[in-house]
């Protein structure tokens, strides 16, 4: 690894002061699982000049919940969410979520903002020493278009319609489908209004903002969230297709459905037709088949990946199946 700049932030404000120094030129660490490898490989066409290490700030590691429901510190473990009793109980997507992200060792580093900011998954944008100066690098073109493009985007690209690399993050589709929302050190926003498609960034968050916590309204008690992932080495792996589902339902028929794919494209994906398919309907084996189907209406696959369609539609419909299981 080249020559940096490391800092051990003592608060938030000291953070945000040396980010605002530096600019587009430093990163922020915090388990460092996505950030260090970027580094090592020398992906990107600039190197950081200097790296603020946030787990150095005392109070942004917590779990805490009350009647209006629950708050996570952005530097809290995977690990210790994916444990947590109450989030296993009222908040069963976002534990699954966080127990199905990496390996153990990785959950027992990483932390709940780091795998919501994490980076784009793509063989061409992360190539060692930057071979590929793709669109989201500035460059002139999306390789995967009519390269191998197996594990790319099944609902079309972006940036100047090009960029076909998914988000590969496993807690953002949870957070989303449980309404949360994120408080930074600038502003709140709506956990599906951070995600963003530009040139060495997926999300709005600015060079000199930072995360500092999660917020997620308690479930009604009529209510059931279910996360599904599907992965080649189960756990270990980054996810081909991984959805998160919540359900309310009154007098066994859905009053409201929020419904979530990830690594399908660029940005968590909403799938708002599988949601108002299943509105007024029964959660059983007919509906969430027929909810799946809806999800993956407006695919448009490449080449080589018109296999995710299918698995999108089973991950959608297994969700549903298990939000009435985990109401029951």
């Amino acid at each position: 690894m080249r020559t940096f700049a490391h800092f051990n932030a003592r608060t938030v404000d000291e953070a945000v002061s040396i980010l605002k120094r530096y600019g587009d030129r430093a990163q922020v660490i915090a388990g460092g699982t996505d950030l260090l490898g970027k580094m090592k490989d020398e992906i990107l066409p600039g190197y950081p000049e200097a790296i603020v290490n946030l787990k150095s700030i005392a109070g942004l590691d917590f779990i805490r919940e009350d009647s209006d429901g629950l708050k996570i510190g952005a530097l809290t473990r995977l690990e210790d969410i994916a444990a947590h009793p109450a989030v296993r109980q009222r908040y069963p997507a976002l534990a699954e979520a966080a127990g199905r992200a990496a390996s153990p060792h990785l959950r027992e580093m990483g932390t709940l903002g780091g795998n919501v900011c994490q980076d784009i998954r793509c063989w061409y944008y992360r190539h060692p020493h930057n071979r590929f100066p793709c669109l989201r690098k500035g460059g002139g073109r999306c390789y995967a278009m009519e390269g191998e493009n197996r594990y790319h985007s099944i609902f079309g690209g972006t940036v100047q319609d090009g960029c076909y690399a998914v988000h590969p993050s496993d807690t953002a589709p949870a957070l989303i489908a449980l309404g949360g929302r994120l408080n930074t050190s600038k502003r709140t926003l709506g956990t599906e209004d951070l995600f963003d498609i530009k040139v060495n960034g997926t999300t709005v968050l600015d060079s000199d903002e930072i995360v500092i916590d999660f917020e997620i309204p308690r479930p009604s008690e009529s209510s059931g969230s279910a996360f599904v992932k599907f992965a080649l080495r189960k756990t270990i792996d980054f996810p081909i297709v991984n959805c998160a589902v919540l359900i309310s339902t009154k007098d066994d028929r859905v009053t409201e459905a929020k419904i979530c794919l990830n690594a399908v494209y660029v940005s968590p994906y909403r799938a708002v037709q599988a949601e108002e398919c299943m509105l007024g309907q029964p959660i059983n084996d007919t509906t969430a088949d027929a909810a799946g189907q809806a999800a993956v209406s407006d695919a448009v696959p490449l080449e080589h990946n018109g296999y995710m369609v299918q698995i999108a539609k089973t991950m959608v419909k297994r969700a549903i199946l298990g939000c009435s299981q985990a109401s029951n």
